[in-house]
């Protein structure tokens, strides 16, 4: 018996990571206007950021429970036992259809974990449940209850570079998107508690701001046991700069290691964001 590892695409895995950690990926569906596409597989970076960047607007869909189904089964077949993380359960409606899967499988060895979280800051907790899997010491019921456990624990800071795309999605007035351009207005996220994304503070330009999300994180103290993850959306040069900043404070992080934000997330927030995904210590 082993232990599988889902997920999906709103992890933001590489098909190379995928195959390289040992995870099932069970992807979105992203639609630009008459065109869908399989998040991951059909749709590249390349595409979904030429099409967002030229005024449209994509949609995304939550994986069926037929598509969770059919890998559920898969592992109860040959009796692997299971470790399914979904993006938060507030951001889409992803885990109801694991759920629904998991009860169509009946099988008992299926352990279903809301993530809390999106992007990298999801990708932390399935790399951690890897990492335990490769040690080989707990079961899958054991593996669920630490990344239960480490949940609360990964905090995420991010500025987004442009109001632009929350104006588009409805999020933000239109006014008040261009009266933040005007001003240089840069707003700075997090993560709640319960996953959905809260407004951390703000700053007047890209320096202030960059100044203000270091000032987020040293008011955490990382857990430097687990990685240290910057994070941009589209192209990296903001996040560079960023990570230049956060070793001249001390925080210890590699250019090497960004890591970029996929389409899930990167629709409602456009290009030239950048943060940070850590763990907090106990």
């Amino acid at each position: 018996m082993s232990i599988r590892i889902i997920t999906d695409s709103a992890a933001d895995f590489s098909p190379a990571e995928l195959e390289r950690l040992r995870i099932t990926c069970v992807p979105m569906q992203v639609v630009f206007g008459e065109d869908s596409y399989t998040d991951g597989q059909t749709l590249t970076p390349e595409i979904f950021w030429q099409r967002l960047t030229a005024g449209e607007n994509p949609k995304t869909s939550q994986p069926s429970p037929d598509a969770f189904l059919s890998v559920f089964e898969e592992a109860k077949a040959a009796g692997d036992e299971v470790i399914c993380i979904t993006i938060a359960a507030v951001l889409s409606g992803t885990l109801q259809s694991a759920m629904i899967a998991r009860e169509m499988a009946d099988y008992a060895s299926i352990h279903v974990i809301d993530s809390l979280k999106a992007a990298v800051a999801q990708k932390m907790l399935v790399l951690h449940a890897c990492r335990l899997r490769d040690e080989g010491q707990l079961t899958a019921a054991q593996i669920a209850q630490a990344l239960s456990d480490l949940r609360p624990r990964i905090r995420l800071f991010a500025c987004l570079d442009t109001l632009e795309y929350l104006a588009r999605g409805g999020r933000i007035p239109k006014a008040a998107a261009s009266l933040g351009t005007m001003v240089r207005f840069k707003p700075l996220v997090t993560l709640s508690e319960d996953g959905h994304v809260e407004l951390a503070g703000k700053g007047i330009g890209m320096h202030r701001a960059t100044d203000a999300v270091i000032r987020l994180v040293e008011g955490c103290e990382i857990d430097c046991s687990f990685p240290v993850i910057p994070i941009y959306s589209h192209t990296p040069e903001n996040c560079l700069a960023f990570v230049r900043k956060l070793n001249a404070a001390g925080i210890a992080c590699e250019e090497d290691g960004i890591m970029p934000i996929g389409a899930t997330i990167s629709t409602h927030i456009g290009p030239g964001a950048f943060g940070l995904v850590f763990v907090e210590k106990a």
